[in-house]
């Protein structure tokens, strides 16, 4: 069931260069200024992912100028974890960062199971389908959380 869109949210995955950009990018696209969005990864030591900017590209969702960053570089940019409403973890790593960080503050975390697509297919057209699936799975969660999209 729908629910409210809270204010600040942060989707958060692995490397921040699929699940957690992809999500990002589609919040920022769906429901507009309705939140400030973010994301990170538990690591910073990848780009953003060429087949993920592709299947984003798809729906109108522009990845090519996202840049990896991990929760440390949040903070040490001045981003303070718990100044968000909501966590959206989309991997098991990083549900456990996200909890470890923020476990002295009062915030809602919410896991999404997303599988990872890489390394799933072979061939561009096999890759860019597991890619589409993993995005329409962000996709999905989404508009369960939040109802439809209230952007174009």
């Amino acid at each position: 069931m729908a629910g409210q869109i809270p204010h600040s949210i942060l989707f958060c995955c692995d490397h921040n260069a699929i699940r957690s950009p992809m999500a990002e990018g589609m919040m920022k696209k769906f429901y507009g200024r309705s939140a400030y969005v973010q994301s990170a990864g538990v690591h910073n030591d990848m780009e953003i992912d060429g087949f993920a900017i592709a299947v984003c590209a798809e729906l109108g969702v522009e990845l090519d100028r996202h840049r990896s960053r991990s929760f440390e570089e949040m903070q040490s940019w001045g981003d303070d974890l718990s100044s968000f409403d909501l966590i959206v973890a989309l991997s098991p790593a990083s549900q456990r960062q996200a909890i470890e960080l923020t476990r002295h503050s009062h915030l809602e975390i919410e896991y999404w199971p997303v599988m990872d697509p890489t390394g799933l297919a072979e061939g561009r057209e096999a890759v860019l389908q597991k890619y589409r699936e993993a995005r329409d799975q962000i996709r999905n969660r989404m508009t369960e959380r939040f109802g439809p999209p209230t952007e174009p």
